[in-house]
């Protein structure tokens, strides 16, 4: 069994994987330590391991994964990938972006593709159909872009947005014109995005990601994939092809 470790900005996502690639547990931690490791390890068959992170893991943490593990990957931008990794700067590519990248490219082999995680950025990347990453961009998060306006302006409130809830096109009062402005905005921008590659005359398949992607998804109607798993899917895919003498 492959144990599967997506730790972001706010909380760490884990999936237990099959061999055959099925999913078989999600479990979501607010703080990861080596006891929770060993917890782990203890319940469940696990063999190899892989963690990702977008800030500093604790060492402890690593040193149990290491210890546990007959096979453990660190990951990071010298970590063999199976796609192609054309960004300028490897070093400074979030793990979580090249991960969820791989992800599509084994969910969506030999096509164009457009992930956008949401979260606390919005990001997005694109993959081509030879399986070459060739980049993408960053955006502030739909949380970040709300706190935003109340911390940098005198007089607008914090405003909450569930993430089910129906934005208007033009808000009738001042949370409201803040729910929607920030909501579609981010809304507007995907959509954006899809249209400038199908202007290019690009086939490409769009994926929809992260803790906020539902916020996109009641918006795009049509045309994007939801899959909650993406990152940690294209984890466990470069977990396996280190396993196998990459």
């Amino acid at each position: 069994m492959n144990l599967c470790i997506d730790q972001g900005n706010s909380r760490t996502k884990i999936a237990l994987f099959k061999k055959d690639g099925r999913i078989v547990k999600n479990l979501l931690y607010k703080s990861f330590t080596s006891a929770d490791v060993e917890r782990l390890f203890s319940l469940y068959p696990i063999t190899q391991s892989i963690v990702s992170s977008v800030a500093n893991m604790e060492p402890a943490v690593i040193n149990a994964l290491n210890r546990l593990s007959k096979k453990f990957v660190l990951f990071d931008h010298l970590t063999p990938l199976p796609i192609k990794n054309c960004y300028q700067t490897p070093e400074t590519l979030g793990h979580d972006r090249i991960a969820a990248a791989v992800g599509a490219a084994h969910l969506c082999p030999g096509q164009n593709l457009l992930i956008v995680d949401a979260g606390s950025a919005v990001t997005y990347d694109f993959v081509s159909a030879e399986q070459g990453y060739l980049g993408g961009n960053i955006a502030p998060g739909i949380k970040m872009r709300l706190t935003a306006l109340n911390q940098m302006t005198k007089r607008l409130p914090k405003v909450e947005v569930e993430q089910n809830a129906l934005t208007p096109l033009f808000g009738k009062n001042t949370k409201e014109a803040i729910a929607a402005g920030v909501v579609r905005g981010v809304v507007f921008e995907v959509k954006g995005y899809m249209r400038a590659l199908s202007e290019q005359g690009i086939d490409f398949v769009a994926f929809a990601t992260g803790g906020h992607a539902p916020y996109i998804l009641n918006g795009v109607k049509d045309g994007m994939r939801h899959e909650p798993n993406l990152v940690l899917i294209g984890l466990n895919k470069i977990l396996e092809y280190n396993m196998h003498g990459a």
